[in-house]
């Protein structure tokens, strides 16, 4: 299971802001008493909680990328979207020097796993994850590769923190070279290489089948979008028993588990309701959970003994909980 962030959200300032290339600016966020943040490792993420226009909260996640033995500050970089749903243009308008913002975390769902040789791959603003594990794994002494994608090579966050890293970072804006090459990076298969990927959608989706033939276990994405999917069976109701509240309820064909928890007045932390940030996992007691999400790896969907409810149903008549 993975690591659960705190509950009650965190106020930090924002301390100090740059532009960390055409379209991305990047935020360093700190405690009012300037005490120490808690630690985290490559690849987390935090819940930054923006005010809506209408009144309610905007929860966004952005990947941590300063460097995690600093513990009085955190980094993060956030592209703006023109087509995005707010968050990204509320940060880009509204989060200046000075300002305040509630944050929760961190958690990690893409962790840097061990291995001899790491093959790292990042699309766009998917470079913010990848940096500190780029990093880590220069730290460990093993042996790796960042193949980096943009639009344009202006576009491409930092590059100057790559710059030290000479050849083992290919940087390949795509109107200078066109589409990556994938198979070129990745080439065969390799005994103890693990593959790290962020980025876009399509992105993610060649780095996949590229990988196919690798062992299974090999490649680790991080989304910022939900995967389009076909749902495995339609919608029904079912029994829902949640074991620490003593409650029964009926999760009904129109209502997530997460809406029928919640209308039955039981606290659970959630955030993008797309099952894709993993805020909302929950440990699986009895039951098949139907995993419609766009997080948990083929192991942990066999296992079954978690879901993210706020996308994933029961492929039974009977699901209990951990809530």
């Amino acid at each position: 299971m993975n690591d659960r962030p705190s509950p009650a959200p965190t106020t930090l300032t924002v301390a100090a802001r740059t532009l960390a290339s055409e379209g991305v600016v990047s935020l360093t966020l700190r405690r009012p008493d300037g005490g120490a943040l808690p630690s985290w490792t490559p690849g987390a993420h935090i819940d930054v909680i923006l005010e809506g226009d209408g009144g309610g909260d905007l929860i966004r996640q952005y990947s941590l990328c300063g460097h995690p033995a600093e513990r009085g500050a955190w980094q993060i970089a956030v592209l703006r979207e023109p087509g995005g749903r707010g968050g990204s243009a509320y940060v880009h308008d509204r989060l200046r020097e000075g300002a305040t913002v509630r944050v929760r975390g961190p958690r990690n769902n893409f962790p840097l796993r061990p291995a001899a040789r790491h093959l790292f791959i990042a699309g766009g603003i998917g470079i913010t994850p990848v940096l500190p594990m780029v990093e880590a794994a220069e730290a460990a002494g093993a042996d790796w590769r960042l193949l980096y994608g943009g639009r344009t090579r202006a576009s491409m966050a930092f590059l100057d923190r790559l710059a030290p890293h000479g050849d083992r970072v290919l940087v390949r804006p795509q109107d200078e070279y066109g589409l990556l090459d994938l198979a070129g990076c990745l080439g065969m298969p390799e005994a103890g290489t693990l593959v790290h990927a962020c980025g876009p959608e399509p992105l993610l989706r060649a780095v996949q089948e590229q990988c196919a033939g690798w062992p299974p276990g090999t490649l680790g994405v991080e989304r910022f979008a939900p995967v389009e999917t076909v749902e495995s069976a339609p919608a029904e109701a079912f029994e829902l028993e949640l074991a620490r509240s003593g409650l029964t309820l009926t999760v009904p064909p129109d209502r997530s588990v997460l809406e029928t928890v919640e209308e039955a007045g039981v606290a659970v932390d959630f955030s993008c309701r797309e099952g894709t940030c993993g805020t909302c996992e929950t440990d699986v007691l009895d039951g098949r959970p139907d995993h419609r999400d766009s997080l948990l790896t083929e192991d942990e969907r066999s296992a079954g003994d978690t879901m993210l409810i706020c996308v994933s149903r029961s492929r039974g008549p009977r699901l209990v909980l951990d809530l």
